[in-house]
């Protein structure tokens, strides 16, 4: 992973509300994943679209560990 490839975002826990940055690795391609809330702990779920032809970061989605992105 290099550092290049890392774009910081702002999000906010769909738990707590609270706002943070977000490191997204933009090398894996469009994804679903987990990170936990660096606040409330609570699993944050990630959905994570990258331009096949650009590879630049198209939509990030936040969303609570049961919902449906």
């Amino acid at each position: 992973m290099y550092e290049d490839q890392l774009d910081s975002h702002t999000v906010h826990c769909p738990y707590c509300s609270t706002a943070f940055d977000l490191l997204v690795d933009i090398s894996q391609g469009s994804q679903e994943t987990w990170e936990d809330c660096p606040f409330c702990c609570a699993p944050i779920q990630l959905k994570i679209e990258i331009s096949p032809v650009t590879g630049d970061l198209e939509d990030l989605r936040v969303g609570r560990d049961d919902d449906v992105l």
